[in-house]
């Protein structure tokens, strides 16, 4: 089975969606918990709200496999993004809310043939589009795309903002970027913060480096801002979203780094 699919573009910005894709390699399903069965941690429909993307002339790669069987936004030695602060690892043991992902156990063998088969040739894509575009125009841009409930508390207190932008506290990208991107998410129908609760998972922190011309964001949007409370997609919640994406990927695609 294919671990993602790939949409090559013509601008220097390329679209990451690691965390929307449910499938399962066989024999995996049985192996799930019962809590664990409904995939609960998945970025549900991410990849409808960004279905513009290819008409921007961006680059896609969106994941088909379920972050259960390996998370690609999480470094492959398991070192912690938040340390101190409750998390899930590469090949997650346990769901958001801490309950167990699987019925028996998984060994350091299978993990690591898990990142390999599966971790390695999506970051291995990940990385060739990104010097791709940093050799065709001199820097290249990535935007991760997240969403997660907004309330977990295993994980964070309160109720997350709808729009949540992490830049690995500016270390990712141009700070003339994050300012871009930030002002273009405002608006008074979704609450939004910058560096907040999530900073940005490992695939900003790592391709993020402005130094070698690669400026990287992240953004985690809250399931409320455009599902209902079954976790269906819902086109007129939808609509006024896309209608602030579209142009903030826009304004971050047409952006230039000094020189």
């Amino acid at each position: 089975m294919s671990a993602f699919r790939f949409i090559q573009g013509q601008s220097p910005l390329l679209l990451s969606i690691p965390h929307s894709g449910t499938a399962l390699p066989a024999g995996l399903h049985a192996r799930l918990s019962p809590a664990a069965r409904p995939l609960p941690d998945t970025d549900w429909h991410v990849d409808r709200l960004y279905a513009f993307a290819e008409s921007l002339g961006l680059s896609v790669l969106v994941a088909d496999l379920s972050r259960l069987v390996v998370d690609l936004n999480r470094p492959p030695d398991d070192a912690a993004l938040y340390p101190g602060q409750a998390g899930t690892g590469v090949v997650p043991r346990c769901l958001f809310d801490g309950q167990a992902a699987w019925v028996d156990e998984i060994d350091e063998n299978e993990q690591a043939a898990r990142i390999d088969t599966w971790w390695r040739p999506y970051h291995a894509a990940l990385s060739a589009e990104l010097e791709r575009l940093r050799d065709r125009f001199g820097y290249a841009l990535l935007w991760d795309a997240h969403s997660i409930s907004p309330q977990v508390p295993r994980l964070f207190d309160g109720r997350l903002p709808h729009l949540n932008l992490g830049t690995h506290e500016g270390r990712a990208c141009d700070p003339a970027a994050q300012a871009l991107v930030a002002s273009a998410l405002q608006s008074p129908a979704f609450s939004s913060v910058v560096n907040g609760r999530f900073k940005g998972g490992y695939i900003t922190r790592h391709y993020g480096n402005p130094a070698q011309g690669l400026h990287a964001v992240q953004l985690e949007i809250a399931w409320d801002a455009y599902l209902d409370d079954d976790l269906v997609f819902r086109p007129d919640r939808a609509a006024p979203l896309v209608g602030l994406l579209r142009p903030a990927m826009e304004a971050f695609r047409d952006w230039r780094p000094a020189r």
